[in-house]
């Protein structure tokens, strides 16, 4: 229908009559316009195309159809009476006039589509008005199911203009922006902004009622995580912790490219990451040493995965045992000419160590001596103590036993003289989330349990960093330290607890119930602090610590009892533990670690 009509106006709009008698001699064309357009177009794919979907690759090929048609048009014109009566304008004007015919009743079928899916589509306000957040809307144009009302940006060039018919917002008073727009919806297109900028903006746009979206950060699209056009929901890893520096690519293959690495515990939460991230760097054998045979299986078999991607892969070998196994560990050291010692293997869960003294002060403290006096004993040139900001002012066991953990490995340190053989380096870092007994995964469960959600104390704070943060920047310390050193990692600012746990709640997608919202959908209910817990964690003990050459690395200068004075104390707790004696056990702790200020033993 389209070509006859297309055909007509050309000679109507020729030859300025409505029904030119030039037609009469050429009417067959109208028979054979559609005949050829028809197949032509189905050539061309055009009648597959789904018409709410249409781009510019729909447009090329109708030209290209247009183009044969009308070319076949003139040759069956030629041949029929050798074009008499065929003005030599109007094929080109029917070939113009079948392109907008063709493609206008498209594109109003398909703003129909637009206007109809809009009624229900999300209105969506995009905050940052850069390239990336044009080329998202450009991608969103194309979802019927979000509809982008406008942008929001900072720069007060940008603010007023225009970017494909949508007008760029100051971001000055967000809450009239979502009232001029009505929109129930804002994504940050900031891949750049910094966890404190992005927190920030949660919080204003959540207080107004908007569901909040994000793009990954550069970080992730650096790593290969993700793609510039991935849309994805708030993390609570997006709001915590502190912006992430560019890591120091020497600093992170200094003590691993081509060498033998050991990692204790690399099934743990620190451990596993461990384990990847050495693997990536290309040891030459990466040895595993876990007590707990699931979890070895699962790192193992991960890891095994990756290197099967790899050119050259790292031998893994994998050792399933405990650091208290001075046997073992001394074996595994030498067996595999171990060069570079990542000790992670650790009780730290702060309730359960203070209920299982003598099991924390096993592992904690003699498996670390173990492993350290293996290391020095078979020349490896790097040691790593994993260690905590609970270790600092200890309330708990754990914390003690993690500071005496320190305190041996600088006494050991010393007690090798000059020249030093082997490095013993301390790293110490405060929570990270998702971390096995982390409270972030606890929240999470209580919440899909519909509440509520426990916090043990308004006022409790902590330190929040990733996991691959934490790990990363633990590489690139181990590899500045000259042995004795104690390496605190900037965790940025503190977090409150139960700011932690209302983000969480409403990044789920509920409401917190409280005294302010009694309609709220999940309940948060303070439990007291439970034995061993500190209101305020700290990362060092006193004010003498110093930059190193990286910006989110300090070193702390911390005193520690030499060797000759530290081993009677290491020999006793030996003993206290062989009998099982958990007074004793908290007795040298106390007598050890003089800022330990913990409860007694259990009756």
């Amino acid at each position: 229908m389209v070509a006859v009509v297309a055909l007509w106006a050309a000679y109507a709009f020729r030859l300025g009559e409505f029904a030119p008698i030039e037609m009469q001699k050429q009417s067959l064309l109208f028979l054979i316009a559609p005949l050829l357009t028809v197949p032509c177009f189905w050539f061309f794919g055009l009648y597959l195309e789904l018409t709410r979907y249409l781009g510019s690759s729909f447009a090329i090929r109708l030209g290209k159809a247009v183009l044969v048609v009308t070319l076949a048009l003139g040759g069956a014109a030629f041949m029929l009476a050798r074009a008499e009566g065929l003005p030599r304008s109007a094929l080109p004007a029917f070939g113009v006039l079948l392109l907008l015919g063709a493609g206008s009743t498209r594109i109003l079928t398909r703003e129909a589509f637009h206007i109809r899916s809009r009624r229900d589509a999300r209105r969506v306000l995009i905050f940052g008005a850069g390239p990336v957040g044009a080329g998202i809307a450009n991608m969103l144009s194309e979802d019927r199911s979000l509809c982008v009302v406008g942008f929001i940006d900072d720069n007060p060039e940008l603010v007023g203009r225009h970017i494909s018919g949508r007008r760029v917002y100051s971001s000055a008073d967000l809450a009239a922006v979502v009232r001029a727009t009505d929109a129930d919806r804002v994504l940050l297109a900031l891949p750049a902004a910094s966890r404190g900028r992005r927190r920030e903006l949660f919080e204003k746009l959540h207080a107004l009622g908007v569901h909040v979206l994000t793009i990954p950060t550069l970080k992730e699209f650096d790593e290969g995580l993700a793609r510039i056009d991935s849309i994805r929901e708030v993390a609570i890893e997006d709001l915590l912790g502190r912006t992430p520096v560019a890591p120091v690519s020497e600093l992170l293959h200094r003590c691993i490219a081509d060498r033998a690495v050991l990692v204790t515990g690399a099934g743990g939460s620190i451990g596993a990451e461990l384990c990847r991230q050495v693997l990536g760097l290309r040891p030459r054998r990466l040895v595993l040493l876990e007590q707990s045979e699931f979890n070895l299986y699962e790192i193992e078999a991960q890891l095994r995965t990756a290197a099967a991607q790899m050119p050259n892969p790292p031998e893994i070998v994998a050792c399933l045992g405990s650091v208290t196994d001075a046997l073992l560990v001394e074996r595994t050291l030498t067996e595999n000419r171990v060069h570079t010692i990542y000790h992670a293997a650790a009780y730290k869960h702060v309730p359960i160590v203070e209920e299982n003294e003598v099991a924390g002060a096993a592992t904690n403290v003699i498996g670390t001596r173990v492993v350290a006096e293996a290391a020095v004993r078979t020349g490896a040139e790097t040691f790593v103590l994993i260690s905590t900001d609970k270790a600092v002012r200890p309330t708990s066991v754990m914390g003690a036993t993690k500071r005496l953990a320190e305190i041996t490995c600088q006494a050991l340190h010393a007690a090798q003289g000059a020249p030093v053989r082997t490095r013993l380096v301390m790293v110490r870092f405060g929570n990270v989330l998702g971390s096995s007994g982390s409270v972030v995964p606890r929240f999470a469960q209580q919440i899909r349990d519909g509440g509520p959600v426990t916090v043990t104390h308004p006022d409790m704070t902590r330190y929040f960093m990733t996991i691959p943060e934490a790990v990363e920047l633990v590489l690139q310390a181990a590899a500045m330290g000259e042995g004795g050193d104690v390496f605190v990692l900037d965790m940025g600012e503190p977090v409150r607890i139960v700011d932690l746990a209302r983000n969480m709640i409403r990044l789920a997608g509920h409401e917190v119930r409280d005294a302010e919202n009694p309609d709220g959908d999940i309940e948060l209910a303070f439990t007291g602090m439970r034995p061993g817990e500190k209101l305020f964690e700290e990362l060092i003990l006193g004010h003498d610590i110093v930059p190193t050459e990286h910006p989110a690395i300090m070193r702390a200068r911390e005193g520690f009892l030499g060797i000759d004075r530290l081993e009677p104390h290491l020999q006793r707790l030996q003993a206290a533990i062989d009998q099982h004696d958990q007074r004793l056990v908290r007795a040298i702790l106390k007598s050890t670690v003089t800022e330990y200020v913990g409860g007694a033993a259990k009756a």
